[in-house]
């Protein structure tokens, strides 16, 4: 075994939209923005769109082309960051649908590419993208006249379902688009969660595909295999790794591991991770370096060839737990040095 290998299961993450999709009381679209999360937006499109998906939402419009690609001239691409300064041509081409944020944004849009499909993205408390109420108002005359295919908004809090911006954010969205004959889109993972008063005509999972929280009822789509390098012998009081951060308390045995932070295994993560060797869970011990990690063997009756970092014994979300983070940032972080298997069945 020589670089380490992660294996995405695109049957999981196609039973993981059907299961959200059966949720949804209207359409449900995908989110794949940030190459599917970290985890091959080709081959990640590809199976949605074979289980049905024919909406894709990307972050920019340079992620379009891969997706187009990948599903064929049908399946709707839209684009988050809307029409940018220079995209017209590549939202031409590839039949891309911006979402629009600002009074300039749309002005771009239509003298740029007249009668080219549009939609709008509404800020209905997030204070991050779209158009804020007051804007809105300025311009819903002249933006619904020219007949956009969605209109959508993004929840702050989804995944804390008591939080009252939820609330908040429904009531402001519902007044926003009141007498819109839109389509409307709000909710992404989380807000399908919620239930049917957030999702409107198109809900746009993202996360949950992946098998993160919230989505709890999610099936594992990745798992990452560390092949062992070298094992060494330690006494008493060495050290391990830079910094020497780790002091072996009694004679200890120590296997190297081939990956590092340059693979996206955090450096918070040093003295703090775990791995596994089937069913028994190992330490990460010393400071995680650029291409290596250690790990504390000792227990082990014998060494496997690799370690899982992500498996049947830890996922995304408890991985990020000890990172103190999210398992959003876990999956985006995945290096490109990985072996990459794609299990399932593939368009």
């Amino acid at each position: 075994m020589g670089a380490a290998r992660l294996t995405i299961d695109l049957d999981s993450i196609a039973a993981n939209w059907e299961r959200l999709a059966r949720l949804s009381t209207g359409e449900t679209g995908v989110t794949i923005k940030a190459d599917a999360y970290g985890l091959g937006a080709a081959p990640v499109a590809r199976r949605l769109a074979r289980a049905g998906a024919r909406q894709f939402f990307v972050a920019i419009a340079e992620e379009g082309p891969t997706i187009r690609q990948a599903v064929g001239a049908g399946p709707e691409i839209f684009v988050y960051s809307g029409h940018m300064t220079g995209d017209a041509q590549t939202i031409r081409n590839l039949g891309l649908i911006p979402l629009v944020n600002s009074a300039e944004q749309l002005a771009r849009h239509l003298e740029a590419l007249p009668g080219h499909p549009f939609g709008i993205q509404l800020d209905c408390g997030m204070n991050r993208l779209g158009m804020k109420p007051a804007e809105w108002a300025a311009l819903r005359d002249l933006a619904l006249q020219a007949r956009p295919r969605l209109i959508v908004s993004h929840l702050a809090c989804a995944d804390e379902p008591d939080h009252p911006m939820n609330g908040a954010q429904l009531t402001s969205f519902r007044a926003m688009t009141a007498g819109c004959d839109v389509p409307r889109s709000f909710s992404a993972t989380g807000g399908i969660l919620l239930g049917p008063a957030f999702h409107f005509d198109l809900t746009r999972p993202g996360i949950g595909l992946y098998g993160g929280a919230p989505f709890a009822e999610a099936f594992p789509a990745v798992a990452l295999e560390l092949p062992v390098i070298q094992v060494r012998e330690l006494a008493a009081g060495e050290t391990v790794g830079y910094g020497g951060s780790w002091t072996a308390p009694a004679p200890a045995r120590i296997a190297t591991v081939a990956a590092g932070y340059a693979d996206g295994i955090l450096r918070c993560l040093s003295n703090r991770a775990t791995v596994w060797a089937d069913d028994t869970p190992c330490p990460v011990v010393g400071r995680v370096s650029m291409d290596l990690l250690t790990v504390d063997v000792t227990h082990l009756d014998a060494i496997p060839d690799a370690l899982d970092l992500l498996g049947p014994h830890q996922g995304i979300d408890e991985l990020a737990e000890a990172a103190g983070t999210i398992g959003y940032e876990i999956l985006t972080a995945l290096g490109a040095r990985y072996r990459r298997r794609y299990a399932g069945q593939r368009a």
